[in-house]
């Protein structure tokens, strides 16, 4: 049995991981959970899963927590970062699912990996604010890292069996948002409620914004650099609407191996959780008779110049990556807060990043000093 702790319990990963779970009790215990806002799901959770320690996001909502439950549902209750570094450290869990959304899930999954725990890494800003650090503690812990983004688990599994010295490229495919063909004065005017509905997948609030951006698939880019050791101009984005086949490997003799299925987090969760075997997951089987046609576009950077700077960030590395991104989290707040136009996400993380004297860090507090100096500055030009 593998003894899972999972971070971001309450969120669209944490609930279909606890759906795998759930169906397979046999193969998985729950040993400690962390979420951030929501401790009437989380409640739910312990009485179904029983973890032995769960994390909440500060001091009121542990004492809400203690509410909702009686003293014979109780676990230790903690809070904060620290709490969710603590819950990721638990003796006694094998693996570790870092499924909390943004840079917030880079220190508790930094000190999984140092307690020995392997990986399931749905949390892609862990290797794009400090991918070098992460993964150099990988091998030095001698842990896995194992995909859960639909993407790098079927870059990862289109790999297995092949050498490293034979591929040509990677190909992330990425569905187009909800923009993909809106007219550029639409999407200029475009809101939270018309950004936010997504053609294939169902995400928190925050991913779909990236997705509406292709800032996601940007962030998926420089995660599977590191993943897969890969340098950026052996990486490609092509967009595919239907959103079956999830990635692809290109190899030197010309022949590609996509991975294919249907549009659901629970299959590459699945595989995660359960490799180097495979698991049911509860998806709906894929019937390509059905569906009919697969169509692809290459990416048009002017509609999501997003892409563009993630790429760019990339190249340039240093902390370029992990000031992308905390710029990019603090205007994808101001855009869901009304506070600033669809548009204005990307300019205010390339005007971060055209603001930023970059280094090259080392430890993971000067990670975290990058990230913050970003976001105090993307927060001065929204205001101003």
């Amino acid at each position: 049995m593998r003894a899972l702790s999972i971070l971001g319990s309450t969120g669209s990963i944490g609930l279909s991981t606890l759906d795998v779970v759930r169906r397979h009790k046999e193969s998985f215990s729950v040993v400690g959970l962390a979420e951030g806002h929501d401790v009437h799901t989380l409640a739910e959770q312990i009485k179904e899963f029983r973890p032995a320690i769960v994390s909440v996001r500060d001091e009121a909502s542990a004492a809400e927590l203690k509410t909702l439950l009686g003293p014979a549902d109780r676990p230790e209750i903690v809070h904060g970062i620290e709490g969710a570094g603590t819950v990721a450290a638990v003796e006694g869990s094998d693996m570790v699912v870092s499924a909390i959304v943004g840079a917030a899930g880079l220190t508790p999954t930094v000190k999984a990996i140092k307690a020995g725990k392997d990986i399931a890494l749905a949390n892609k800003e862990t290797l794009v604010v400090a991918g070098q650090l992460v993964s150099d503690l990988v091998k030095q812990n001698s842990v896995q890292l194992l995909p859960v983004d639909s993407e790098h688990s079927a870059i990862f599994q289109s790999l297995l069996g092949h050498r490293a010295e034979d591929v040509e490229r990677i190909i992330l495919t990425a569905s187009g948002g909800p923009f993909r063909t809106t007219p550029m004065e639409e999407i200029r005017k475009a809101g939270p409620e018309q950004a936010l509905k997504h053609p294939q997948w169902t995400m928190g609030a925050k991913i779909t914004i990236d997705s509406a951006t292709m800032m996601n698939k940007g962030l998926e880019v420089i995660e599977a650099h590191w993943l897969f050791n890969m340098p950026a101009d052996k990486i490609g984005v092509v967009v595919h609407p239907q959103s079956i086949i999830h990635s692809m490997v290109e190899y030197i003799d010309g022949c590609v191996i996509a991975q294919l299925g249907s549009p659901d987090m629970r299959a590459p969760i699945a595989y995660a959780l359960s490799y180097p075997e495979r698991t049911e997951s509860g998806v709906k089987k894929l019937n390509l008779a059905e569906i009919g046609t697969l169509t692809f576009e290459e990416p048009d950077i002017v509609r999501f110049p997003a892409l563009q700077l993630a790429f760019d960030a990339l190249k340039a590395g240093k902390t370029y990556p992990a000031v992308l991104n905390a710029a990019n989290e603090v205007a994808v707040a101001a855009f869901l807060n009304k506070k600033i136009g669809f548009t204005d996400i990307a300019d205010t993380v390339n005007k971060t990043m055209q603001a930023h004297e970059a280094y090259t860090p080392v430890e993971l507090d000067e990670y975290i000093q990058a990230d913050r100096w970003a976001r105090q500055t993307a927060n001065t030009f929204i205001t101003s």
